[in-house]
Protein backbone atom coordinates (compact mmCIF):
# COMPACT_ATOMS: atom_id res chain seq x y z
CA UNK A 1 0.00 0.00 0.00
CA UNK A 2 2.52 2.76 1.24
CA UNK A 3 4.72 1.49 -2.04
CA UNK A 4 1.38 2.05 -4.52
CA UNK A 5 0.95 5.83 -2.87
CA UNK A 6 4.93 7.08 -3.09
CA UNK A 7 4.29 6.11 -6.63
CA UNK A 8 1.27 7.75 -7.19
CA UNK A 9 3.26 10.98 -5.14
CA UNK A 10 5.86 10.64 -7.01
CA UNK A 11 4.17 10.17 -10.46
CA UNK A 12 2.41 14.00 -9.07
CA UNK A 13 5.05 15.68 -8.74
CA UNK A 14 6.71 14.65 -11.72
CA UNK A 15 3.87 15.55 -13.82
CA UNK A 16 3.55 19.50 -11.83
CA UNK A 17 7.11 19.89 -13.45
CA UNK A 18 5.30 20.80 -16.96
CA UNK A 19 4.70 24.32 -15.06
CA UNK A 20 7.52 24.96 -12.58
CA UNK A 21 9.52 27.50 -12.20
CA UNK A 22 12.57 27.68 -14.07
CA UNK A 23 15.93 27.92 -12.67
CA UNK A 24 18.02 31.27 -13.21
CA UNK A 25 15.14 33.25 -14.21
CA UNK A 26 13.56 36.31 -12.72
CA UNK A 27 9.72 37.64 -12.05
CA UNK A 28 8.09 40.26 -10.95
CA UNK A 29 4.31 41.10 -10.47
CA UNK A 30 1.91 42.94 -8.20
CA UNK A 31 -1.23 42.23 -5.53
CA UNK A 32 -3.63 43.46 -3.89
CA UNK A 33 -5.20 42.43 -0.63
CA UNK A 34 -6.70 43.28 2.64
CA UNK A 35 -4.87 43.93 6.23
CA UNK A 36 -6.29 43.15 9.17
CA UNK A 37 -4.53 45.08 12.32
CA UNK A 38 -5.17 44.15 15.89
CA UNK A 39 -6.85 46.71 17.93
CA UNK A 40 -8.56 48.54 15.15
CA UNK A 41 -11.36 47.15 13.90
CA UNK A 42 -11.71 47.31 9.97
CA UNK A 43 -9.50 45.95 7.76
CA UNK A 44 -8.21 47.94 4.96
CA UNK A 45 -7.04 47.58 1.53
CA UNK A 46 -3.24 46.67 0.93
CA UNK A 47 -1.62 47.29 -2.65
CA UNK A 48 2.20 46.40 -3.32
CA UNK A 49 4.88 45.00 -6.04
CA UNK A 50 7.50 42.42 -5.98
CA UNK A 51 10.54 41.15 -7.67
CA UNK A 52 12.16 37.96 -7.36
CA UNK A 53 15.11 35.45 -8.62
CA UNK A 54 14.64 31.79 -9.00
CA UNK A 55 17.78 30.44 -7.96
CA UNK A 56 16.38 26.94 -7.90
CA UNK A 57 13.30 25.24 -9.33
CA UNK A 58 11.97 25.16 -5.63
CA UNK A 59 13.98 28.36 -4.36
CA UNK A 60 13.76 31.91 -5.24
CA UNK A 61 14.71 35.29 -3.05
CA UNK A 62 12.19 38.16 -3.57
CA UNK A 63 12.16 41.77 -1.92
CA UNK A 64 8.39 43.86 -2.49
CA UNK A 65 7.18 47.21 -1.35
CA UNK A 66 3.48 47.12 0.06
CA UNK A 67 1.41 49.82 1.39
CA UNK A 68 -0.55 47.97 4.57
CA UNK A 69 -2.74 50.50 5.88
CA UNK A 70 -3.63 53.85 5.03
CA UNK A 71 -6.91 55.01 6.61
CA UNK A 72 -8.49 58.57 7.08
CA UNK A 73 -10.28 59.69 10.13
CA UNK A 74 -12.40 62.57 10.63
CA UNK A 75 -14.49 63.89 13.54
CA UNK A 76 -15.54 67.46 13.62
CA UNK A 77 -13.01 69.75 12.95
CA UNK A 78 -10.12 67.48 13.60
CA UNK A 79 -8.91 64.98 11.24
CA UNK A 80 -5.87 62.64 11.15
CA UNK A 81 -4.22 59.85 8.93
CA UNK A 82 -2.46 56.92 9.81
CA UNK A 83 -0.04 54.79 7.34
CA UNK A 84 1.51 52.13 7.74
CA UNK A 85 4.20 50.78 4.29
CA UNK A 86 6.65 47.36 4.15
CA UNK A 87 9.92 46.54 2.98
CA UNK A 88 10.47 42.75 2.65
CA UNK A 89 13.17 40.35 1.55
CA UNK A 90 12.12 36.58 1.88
CA UNK A 91 13.62 33.42 0.81
CA UNK A 92 10.05 31.29 -1.08
CA UNK A 93 10.46 27.70 -0.72
CA UNK A 94 7.81 26.33 -3.01
CA UNK A 95 6.12 22.98 -3.76
CA UNK A 96 4.27 21.84 -6.66
CA UNK A 97 1.17 19.45 -5.69
CA UNK A 98 -0.40 19.08 -9.32
CA UNK A 99 0.09 19.75 -13.01
CA UNK A 100 0.20 24.02 -12.53
CA UNK A 101 -0.68 24.59 -8.47
CA UNK A 102 2.24 24.93 -5.71
CA UNK A 103 2.36 25.69 -2.34
CA UNK A 104 4.89 27.80 -0.96
CA UNK A 105 6.32 29.34 2.33
CA UNK A 106 8.07 32.69 3.07
CA UNK A 107 10.64 33.39 5.82
CA UNK A 108 11.93 36.71 5.62
CA UNK A 109 12.66 40.49 7.69
CA UNK A 110 10.94 43.42 6.74
CA UNK A 111 11.04 47.14 7.42
CA UNK A 112 7.53 48.55 8.83
CA UNK A 113 6.95 52.07 8.45
CA UNK A 114 4.18 54.05 10.34
CA UNK A 115 3.28 57.37 9.90
CA UNK A 116 0.28 59.36 11.51
CA UNK A 117 -0.82 62.79 11.45
CA UNK A 118 -3.38 65.17 13.21
CA UNK A 119 -3.87 68.11 11.82
CA UNK A 120 -0.66 69.71 11.82
CA UNK A 121 1.21 67.34 14.17
CA UNK A 122 3.25 64.26 12.13
CA UNK A 123 5.17 61.44 13.49
CA UNK A 124 7.07 58.90 11.89
CA UNK A 125 8.50 55.34 13.20
CA UNK A 126 9.81 52.34 11.81
CA UNK A 127 10.47 48.60 12.95
CA UNK A 128 12.11 45.46 11.68
CA UNK A 129 10.17 42.52 12.07
CA UNK A 130 10.45 38.72 11.15
CA UNK A 131 8.06 37.96 7.68
CA UNK A 132 6.34 34.74 7.24
CA UNK A 133 3.77 33.92 5.06
CA UNK A 134 2.24 30.85 3.13
CA UNK A 135 0.36 30.44 -0.34
CA UNK A 136 -0.94 29.35 -3.06
CA UNK A 137 0.08 29.80 -6.78
CA UNK A 138 -1.01 28.51 -10.34
CA UNK A 139 1.25 28.74 -13.24
CA UNK A 140 -1.22 29.54 -16.24
CA UNK A 141 1.17 28.67 -18.34
CA UNK A 142 5.29 28.95 -17.97
CA UNK A 143 5.39 33.07 -18.02
CA UNK A 144 2.82 33.85 -16.07
CA UNK A 145 1.25 32.90 -12.68
CA UNK A 146 -1.43 34.10 -9.98
CA UNK A 147 -1.24 33.64 -6.17
CA UNK A 148 -2.80 33.86 -3.30
CA UNK A 149 -1.11 34.51 0.09
CA UNK A 150 -1.32 35.14 3.85
CA UNK A 151 1.30 36.97 5.64
CA UNK A 152 2.29 37.75 8.94
CA UNK A 153 4.41 41.08 8.68
CA UNK A 154 3.84 41.65 12.28
CA UNK A 155 2.61 40.50 15.38
CA UNK A 156 -0.47 41.91 15.60
CA UNK A 157 -0.94 42.31 11.72
CA UNK A 158 -2.13 39.95 9.18
CA UNK A 159 -2.51 40.59 5.40
CA UNK A 160 -4.29 38.46 2.77
CA UNK A 161 -3.66 39.25 -0.88
CA UNK A 162 -3.94 37.90 -4.33
CA UNK A 163 -1.72 38.66 -7.34
CA UNK A 164 0.04 38.07 -10.44
CA UNK A 165 3.77 37.18 -11.17
CA UNK A 166 5.42 37.29 -14.61
CA UNK A 167 8.45 35.43 -15.17
CA UNK A 168 11.09 36.48 -18.03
Amino acid sequence: MFKKIAAATALVLASSAAFAAQPNTFYAGADVGRTKVDGIGERDTSAGAFVGYNFHQNFAVEGGYRRLFDEDYRSGALSANAKVDQLSLSVIGSLPVGESVSVYGRLGVNRLEAKASIDNWRSKEHDTKALYGVGLSYAFNPAVSARVEVQKPASDATNLSAGVAFQF
